[in-house]
């Protein structure tokens, strides 16, 4: 095998997928350093608001790093945040030459942390495994730029696309592995959302249950135009485990709303749109609240929505081998739907794979 600076970019970037879950609204990023052909160091970014991968590297080395190559999926950063630059560190460690998968995506600091390494006789390399890079943080870089969260909408339905039988009965359709997937992609996320139905309905928790690995659940984000969600429901009685926000609108009872809050929840007040919430102002909340990805879990009616006002980034289906049938069984799309095939929405860079015997669709919007 030959030890290449793509291998060396591809391990840093496997490593970076350990902080998985935990880093949000920071990036995934991982950092190696080589020298003479072995790796002496090696981090990731663990958690927001601790080390960056870069310092974490740094402080596992085996041996001196001078004249070290140092591989970095992301552009070191140049500013100071929560913690010092590391671009900073790497200059005064004295690393020889610098590869980087990808620049910040950032527009305000995007290139500094480059032209910091290359000012001070660092040799740079930039691009190499930008693409798989890329698709690590596509979360991070939706989020930096529109500071609003990267949407991914989930469902899981029959081969005949029904998502419930005519009597309502839903679990389950899909098989464990796709379940086990659905409960990874809460880790991944800061926030999940479904509408108010499916709370009085199926009374969800909305927690990742991941057996036997460190998991996060995230926050719960429950559209309720008129604030009816119950008191006792299971969202609102387990914020020891993750927050709720209740979204509801200006046509909200007050003494509703002053119920919800009195629990410990949020309440986000939303101008009305076409008597509902307003989804895009939603957006802009949740992004000034630092929730960069929300995985939409609702039923047909929400999934619509969030489709018709052009939120969706991601779409990930999974596709159970069962026939349902029923004219009046739901799927995963309601609401008026599309009244010409030129104005679908299509999706692209389209992955397919098993779970099972179930399979799975991801495409891009």
């Amino acid at each position: 095998m030959k030890f290449n600076d793509e291998y060396f970019m591809e391990k840093a970037l496997e490593l970076s997928k350990n902080g998985i879950g935990f880093t949000n609204p920071n990036p995934l990023v991982g950092a190696l350093i080589v020298k003479n052909g072995d790796i002496i160091g090696a981090g990731y970014h663990k958690q927001y608001g601790k080390e960056h991968a870069e310092i974490n590297a740094f402080n596992s080395a085996k041996e001196n790093v001078e004249g070290s190559t140092m591989y970095i999926t992301l552009e070191p950063c140049s500013h100071h945040g929560k913690t010092p630059p590391c671009v900073n560190e790497i200059i005064k460690r004295g690393i020889k030459r610098v590869v980087i998968a990808m620049e910040d995506p950032n527009p305000l600091v995007s290139g500094r942390g480059i032209n910091l390494l290359l000012e001070n006789g660092i040799d740079v390399k930039v691009g190499v495994k930008k693409e798989k890079a890329e698709k690590i943080n596509e979360i991070f870089i939706k989020y930096i730029k529109n500071n609003r969260p990267f949407c991914i909408l989930k469902a899981g339905m029959s081969l005949d696309g029904k998502i419930a039988t005519y009597t309502g009965d839903s679990k389950w359709i899909t098989n464990i592995d796709s379940r086990m997937y659905s409960h990874k992609l809460r880790h991944r996320v800061s926030g999940i959302t479904v509408g108010i139905n499916t709370v009085l309905k199926d009374n969800p928790t909305l927690n990742t249950r991941i057996k036997n690995e460190k998991c996060k659940s995230p926050i719960r984000i429950i559209l309720d135009s008129h604030g009816r969600i119950p008191i006792e429901s299971n969202v609102l009685n387990t914020l020891d485990i993750a927050e709720t926000i209740v979204v509801v609108t200006e046509d909200a009872r007050k003494e509703n709303i002053k119920k919800i809050r009195s629990i410990g929840a949020e309440v986000i007040i939303s101008p009305l749109k076409q008597g509902k919430v307003d989804l895009n102002f939603l957006m802009n909340e949740l992004g000034k609240r630092k929730i960069d990805s929300l995985l939409i879990e609702g039923g047909g009616e929400v999934n619509f929505s969030f489709l018709k006002e052009g939120l969706v980034d991601k779409v990930i289906f999974f596709i159970a081998p069962k026939l349902i049938g029923g004219v009046s069984s739901k799927t995963p799309v309601e609401g008026k739907g599309v009244g010409l095939l030129k104005n679908t929405p299509q999706l692209k860079n389209i992955n397919t794979f098993k779970l099972g015997e179930d399979v799975v669709i991801e495409g891009y919007l």
